[in-house]
């Protein structure tokens, strides 16, 4: 096949792909994104752009292994009650509604950089309706601000989200130097986001005292079945966490923690079916498409000339991936700029790679289809009769967003020159 043919074969496929994962999908079809990358995988294989051995290479294994091993280390946290025991001795002293919204976006932000955040909004958005449903007080802001705090706070360290996964597993940037330089960005980000919020429905907010909190602060006493569960899943994601600090490789410990937690009564099916399977096959798929693009395009784009990445890649890579975010999603959006960074000078590539993973984070608080984590608290509220509209949603997350960036470029703009 000659190069001109396998540019143009390869522009089509790639460019067909984010289409549809732009579009959500292609007209008449009920594909999803996981189906699309699937079939872009497939068609870059059909057309001999990649051979087996090379598409196989161009996965990355480890970042697929981090997320799944994070995902079975919160489902087994899920399945002992971490969350609802956490956030009910959190909440048993809140008296009024804009407290009730700081704890939820501080347990939000806090646990979503230990863990990944859409597993946190899974977790947390039912105690959210549960709590603001017997207390009789609008339950929209406190969800808004759970989800743009879990973005904002996953912000801070590379298991914090899948996007930031990737980048660990692309750029080689410790676990701790990632988190020393984006973590005072989630921190000022979680309190610029609260005063944001509480600002823009300080209305709903000014509800009177409140005079009791609901069941959900006093648990019932737990078997001692489920507290050994309980324990067990605390020092192994203790311990994972730490290691992740040491500098211990990632997928490694997240497998690791994985398996010691499978080692367990709890019947393994019961884990497997909480694993977002179809993610992590959108992951490899793109991986595909994206190499194949890399490949037969980007080589001959002469990258390494583009003066605007020299002169201000903090901006340049921010505002782009800021936008591609809400256009394809923030995991298919850092897989462009897979081909693009490494052919940035040396002392440039870090300090890009730094800005892609704060920009195409908090990007995901710009709209509804910002991020997954929105989406799940979205849909998990309006199955409970509470209808989150664009209009309510954007009415917070676009001004966090823009100031949120700002704070972020500035940030590392100071932090690395």
């Amino acid at each position: 096949m000659s190069e001109s043919v396998a540019f143009w074969l390869t522009i089509i496929v790639f460019g067909t792909t984010y289409l549809g994962l732009a579009l959500g999908g292609f007209p008449g079809l009920r594909i999803d994104r996981t189906g699309i990358a699937l079939t872009g995988a497939a068609a870059v294989l059909g057309c001999r752009l990649l051979t087996f051995d090379e598409a196989v290479q161009s996965v990355d294994f480890a970042t697929i292994v981090l997320l799944l091993g994070m995902m079975i280390v919160v489902e087994y946290l899920r399945r002992a009650a971490f969350f609802d025991i956490l956030a009910g001795r959190a909440l048993a002293h809140v008296h009024q509604p804009s407290t009730l919204l700081a704890v939820v976006m501080l347990l939000s932000g806090v646990l979503s950089a230990l863990l990944v955040n859409d597993v946190v909004c899974l977790a947390l958005t039912p105690l959210v309706l549960h709590v603001t449903r017997h207390l009789k007080i609008d339950p929209k802001p406190h969800l808004i601000g759970l989800a743009i705090a879990s973005n904002v706070g996953s912000t801070a360290t590379l298991t914090g989200n899948p996007q930031n996964m990737i980048i660990g597993g692309l750029s080689q940037i410790s676990y701790l130097r990632f988190a020393a330089k984006l973590a005072p960005i989630a921190i000022v980000g979680l309190v610029v986001s609260y005063l944001i919020t509480l600002v823009l429905f300080r209305s709903a907010l000014k509800a009177g005292p409140i005079d009791y909190m609901p069941q959900v602060d006093q648990p019932a006493p737990m078997h001692s079945k489920k507290k050994l569960l309980l324990i067990k899943s605390l020092i192994v994601t203790s311990a994972a966490v730490a290691l992740f600090f040491a500098g211990a490789p990632m997928a490694i410990v997240a497998l690791g923690a994985a398996a010691v937690l499978l080692l367990d009564r709890v019947k393994p099916e019961k884990i497997y079916h909480r694993v977002d399977w179809g993610l992590l096959v959108m992951f490899a798929g793109l991986f595909v498409v994206v190499h194949a693009f890399e490949v037969h395009v980007m080589r001959h784009a002469g990258v390494d000339q583009w003066t605007v990445l020299r002169t201000s890649p903090i901006a340049m890579l921010s505002v782009a991936s800021a936008v591609l975010s809400n256009m394809v999603s923030n995991v298919p959006a850092v897989l462009l700029f897979k081909p693009i960074i490494p052919d940035m000078p040396s002392a440039m590539q870090e300090t890009a790679w730094l800005a892609l993973a704060m920009s195409s984070t908090l990007a995901g608080n710009l709209t509804l289809l910002g991020s997954v984590a929105n989406l799940i608290v979205v849909e998990k509220a309006r199955k409970s009769g509470v209808i989150i509209t664009l209009a309510d949603y954007c009415r917070a997350g676009v001004p966090i967003t823009l100031v949120t960036l700002l704070i972020g470029m500035a940030w590392l703009a100071i932090a690395t020159y």
